[in-house]
């Protein structure tokens, strides 16, 4: 029984860092800030068109790398949704609203809609608690090491797999919003700001539960080219 107990509290434990993690760690190691009401109003016209709707806001400042403590010219533009249902807060960096194009910033608060909407954090969640709780019962000797090692790496994939298709669907949703096009020219923006280069899957890929950029954009030109 105490084996089993363990091999739930790590699943449980795993699940709970991945889902909560993000937000603590936000909030403790970001420099934030609440938004201003002009801000507020801003931010609900953008999120508006996508369905994303959040009282719980925070922007971070976006600080050069040039020394004179100002804004950056490129910076990292973030729009993330973190937290558990209940709990979730938007966070954005400043420049989401001083530097990006309208349809950007459009673009990338449908995405965060999609995932909302289709509980996409939460089934990254449960998927690494799963992965992880297996290895558990393997490590614990509650199964066979043969038969445990096999389960983890059946668990691993089919969680995983699943969880592109999540994503996939998170990104129809932002799609049949807003428009494919202007979610992937949002994706594709965000990653010359950054500067890197949307990246497509291949084998090594295969135990992400996030599919590639590369191959997100992908689809969304698929997508748009079928409807158009």
């Amino acid at each position: 029984m105490i084996g089993v107990a363990f091999v739930v509290g790590v699943g449980v434990i795993s699940a709970l860092a991945v889902s909560v993690g993000p937000l603590y760690a936000a909030d403790r190691f970001r420099e934030l800030r609440e938004p201003t009401d002009a801000e507020r109003a801003q931010i609900a016209a953008l999120a508006d068109p996508g369905g994303l709707d959040l009282d719980r806001i925070a922007i971070e400042s976006v600080v050069s790398d040039d020394g004179g403590g100002g804004s950056a010219a490129d910076g990292p533009a973030e729009v993330a949704v973190r937290g558990p249902p209940g709990r979730r807060v938007l966070f954005l960096t400043a420049d989401v609203l001083t530097d990006l194009d309208e349809d950007v910033a459009i673009g990338l608060l449908a995405a965060e809609a999609g995932r909302v909407a289709t509980y996409y954090a939460e089934f990254r969640a449960v998927a690494v608690g799963a992965v992880l709780a297996t290895l558990a019962a393997v490590v614990t000797t509650l199964v066979p090491f043969e038969s445990g090692f096999a389960a983890v790496i059946a668990v691993g994939v089919a969680a995983f797999w699943a969880g592109r298709r999540v994503q996939y669907a998170a990104d129809a949703r932002a799609a049949d919003a807003v428009g494919a096009d202007r979610v992937a020219d949002a994706f594709e923006r965000v990653a010359e700001r950054r500067g890197v280069e949307p990246e497509t899957g291949d084998w090594s890929t295969w135990f992400e539960v996030q599919p590639p950029l590369g191959d997100r954009i992908a689809r969304l030109r698929e997508r748009a080219a079928d409807e158009g």
